[in-house]
């Protein structure tokens, strides 16, 4: 037996969800505040004792009978924060997993070398952690966890504390390294792009429960369930990328601003806001970058507004407009439309390369 298999059982917060990942395989779960993905990550990690059941590799490391402490499952969790060791210096800080494990002082060193230079931190080895930005203290801790090589690297909205700009060096590397990974990654997170990014597949949690659950792409941009279809209130169209742009090898192309280094022909994903997209009946005059043929799916309500969904393809598509829009326009389901996009609205991210699926993961009725 490889990878990942648990059976998290939770009474408070009432937690129910069953998942297997293979190895090499990259899980992001989502949901709302108060969904239950902290607490089922805390049991993953070994920080929390319940009714559950975790198996890593071939070892059961939790169960009804048996309970392995955090630091005894080849588990490391990487938190919002660093929580650097303020004592100790970038290098004793990634070489602390390694010690922890007693290792032979020569492999010692060659982890800790190879992992700071691996996430661009190598010229900061002596530093101490509070002479160190928000950005560079995160690659540190990052680094710390993979020094490790634990066979389970758990995620907790590892970006949150970091400005933008950062978020977006510290999301690309990590894509980069996360490809390289043999072990299995669980990514918590609530930003759609971090999911698009990283993650193989995703689990969506609402009230303790998976509601939806699959291959990320196909999860986010043809959502199963309503609340998978609000959790962003962005759009996402996949692809290849093109010469700036999203190609979806079916004659759609959403052009943008690229946002990370993405190399040409590589899998991507264009993200942008419903209210970014103009529908028309007829393709209007001028030379709009973007404007795709689509077909209307639905008309529903969001505060005075209404969101036109639409397919476009094989992708769902949203736009948000006025009730005289909907009105002037006619616009009921089955209507065939043309969408407009301006491109300053569009950004366009790398995303994960197809990995090892997850096996399984139990999608329950909410409670």
């Amino acid at each position: 037996m490889s990878g990942l298999h648990a059976s998290i059982r939770c009474d408070t917060p009432a937690v129910s969800v069953d998942i297997d990942i293979d190895d090499g395989a990259t899980l992001a779960i989502m949901g709302p505040n108060g969904a239950g993905k902290s607490t089922a990550l805390s049991v993953l990690a070994g920080l929390r004792r319940s009714a559950s059941t975790v198996t890593v590799g071939d070892e059961v490391v939790q169960d009804g009978r048996r309970f392995l402490p955090a630091h005894r499952r080849s588990v490391v969790l990487l938190a919002q924060r660093p929580k650097l060791f303020p004592h100790l210096s970038v290098r004793r800080n990634v070489a602390f997993g390694p010690s922890a494990l007693r290792l032979q002082r020569g492999e010692v060193t060659e982890r800790t070398d190879r992992w700071l230079d691996a996430v661009g931190v190598a010229d900061l080895a002596d530093r101490m952690p509070g002479q160190l930005s928000g950005g560079q203290a995160q690659r540190v801790a990052l680094a710390r966890a993979l020094a490790c090589e634990p066979r389970v690297l758990l995620l907790d909205e590892p970006f949150a504390a970091l400005d933008v700009s950062v978020t977006q060096q510290i999301r690309s590397l990590l894509r980069d390294l996360l490809g390289q990974r043999s072990g299995v990654t669980v990514l918590v997170t609530h930003d759609l792009i971090d999911a698009v990014s990283l993650a193989d597949d995703v689990a969506v949690m609402d009230a303790g429960r998976v509601v939806d659950a699959g291959r990320t792409r196909e999860v986010l941009t043809t959502p199963g369930h309503p609340f998978t279809a609000s959790l962003s209130g962005l759009n996402l169209f996949v692809g290849r990328h093109v010469d700036h742009a999203v190609d979806d090898d079916e004659g759609h192309r959403v052009v943008g601003g690229v946002v990370e280094d993405v190399p040409e022909g590589s899998p991507c994903a264009a993200a942008f806001s419903p209210r970014a997209v103009a529908v028309y009946l007829a393709p209007p005059h001028g030379s709009p970058r973007t404007m795709m043929r689509a077909r209307v799916t639905d008309v529903v309500p969001r505060g005075d507004h209404a969101v036109v969904r639409t397919l476009v393809g094989r992708q769902i598509v949203d736009a948000e407009v006025t009730w005289s829009a909907v009105r002037d326009l006619g616009l009921v389901v089955g209507q065939d439309v043309v969408l407009v996009l301006k491109a300053s609205e569009v950004r366009i991210y790398g995303v994960a390369s197809p990995g090892a699926p997850v096996s399984a993961i139990e999608v329950g009725d909410p409670l």
